[in-house]
């Protein structure tokens, strides 16, 4: 048996997302630019899946800027606070995904800018008295923190933050990849500037995904060359990402509280599993805890010398895993989420678990069997 738990990495796009892009590629072939019917009936297509999303978000169509993903939307957002709107300050976090720290600090050195790491408590939530002090001084900042970290789960209270960046006239972006379609967000009624959505993160395709820009707040192109999605982004559009994005996402919020609960059903069984089975073991950063992305489990292995096949070794038992965010495969660095909270331990082994609704209680049986197989030959004693 093969079974997939590394979710938060892309999940599995499903069947009714297919079928919504298939007449897009077989049949709806027009350039939405193009004035004629075939132009006409795909950019009506894109305007009713941007109002059923902004629907679903409780914001206006106009708010929606159609991307090739997360990491896209993220460069959206820092590129035109700096570029654009006047920043001189950018505040962000070591726990970050890369595609906010890389590009936040190659946008503090091209442009002459002050750069700083916010500082965290000892969950790993940002220190609101500390930011607010930060922020006290008057620099024209952008503060960016993601909403749910993709390694380690921990959940930030982004109206606190957000509410505190508008009290002194900051910036706030959030990157919302790993939980838009999980949780209900009211972006509309929330102090957030720019949040960014990736479809391959709720079971849709690769390459599509949104920037969200309050309104009000204008934005000049990000890419050039046209004058498509209200020229914040030149080219033609991803016709068949974006009608798998819009199926996606209505699919993920017609039933959401009942996958919340399936999924966190799953993860407390793991949970407990794994505690039984393994003496010593942890959870890295409360990953573990019901205020934590319930999406995201973070096991920290007991100390082996072995230790270091164990992603290999789950995966000869068919369990798909990861050992931190899928942009950083291959690295041979500690993780910088972990590092940045103190996680990282020489000789203890980190493994990232996470879980969408397809997941099934069959699913975690294998995978705990297959953490009780690899430790019979005295891999995780």
């Amino acid at each position: 048996m093969n079974v997939y738990l590394d979710n938060a990495a892309t999940t599995p796009m499903l069947a009714e997302v297919v079928d919504a892009m298939l007449p897009y590629m077989r049949d709806h072939f027009g350039n939405p630019s193009s004035t004629h019917a075939f132009g006409r009936r795909t950019k009506t297509a894109i305007e009713q899946a941007r109002r059923r999303i902004a629907t679903h978000l409780g914001v206006a169509p106009r708010t929606l800027c159609f991307t090739s993903g997360g990491t896209e939307a993220d460069n959206m957002a820092l590129h035109a606070s700096v570029e654009q709107l006047g920043c001189r300050r950018i505040l962000t976090c070591a726990t970050e995904h890369k595609a906010v720290l890389t590009t936040a600090q190659h946008l503090a050195g091209e442009n002459g800018l002050a750069f700083g790491l916010l500082d965290l408590d000892s969950n790993g939530r940002i220190d609101l008295e500390r930011l607010e002090a930060t922020l006290s001084d008057g620099v024209p900042t952008l503060v960016s923190v993601m909403h749910g970290n993709n390694e380690v789960g921990i959940l930030q209270d982004i109206e606190a933050i957000g509410h505190c960046c508008h009290r002194h006239d900051a910036l706030f972006h959030t990157d919302t990849v790993q939980t838009l379609g999980h949780y209900e967000l009211d972006l509309a009624s929330l102090p957030i500037d720019f949040a960014a959505c990736s479809a391959h993160k709720l079971h849709g395709p690769k390459g599509a995904g949104f920037l969200y820009v309050r309104d009000g707040l204008r934005i000049g192109a990000h890419i050039m060359g046209g004058a498509q999605e209200r020229a914040m982004r030149g080219g033609t559009e991803n016709l068949i990402g974006i009608m798998g994005l819009a199926k996606a996402f209505d699919l993920a919020m017609a039933d959401l509280e009942e996958h919340a609960l399936h999924i966190r059903a799953l993860k407390q069984e793991m949970v407990d599993g794994l505690k039984e089975s393994v003496p010593g073991i942890r959870f890295n950063a409360g990953s573990d805890r019901e205020d934590a992305l319930y999406t995201v489990l973070s096991v920290n292995f007991p100390e082996h010398e072995k230790n270091g096949m164990l992603l290999f070794l789950l995966d000869l038992e068919g369990v798909a895993c990861s050992g931190g965010s899928a942009c950083s495969s291959g690295s041979t660095q500690p993780s910088h989420v972990l590092s940045a909270l103190g996680l990282h331990e020489e000789g203890r082994t980190s493994i990232r678990f996470s879980f969408s609704r397809l997941t099934t209680s069959k699913c975690i049986q294998h995978a705990l069997k297959a953490v009780a197989s690899i430790r019979q030959v005295g891999v995780l004693v």
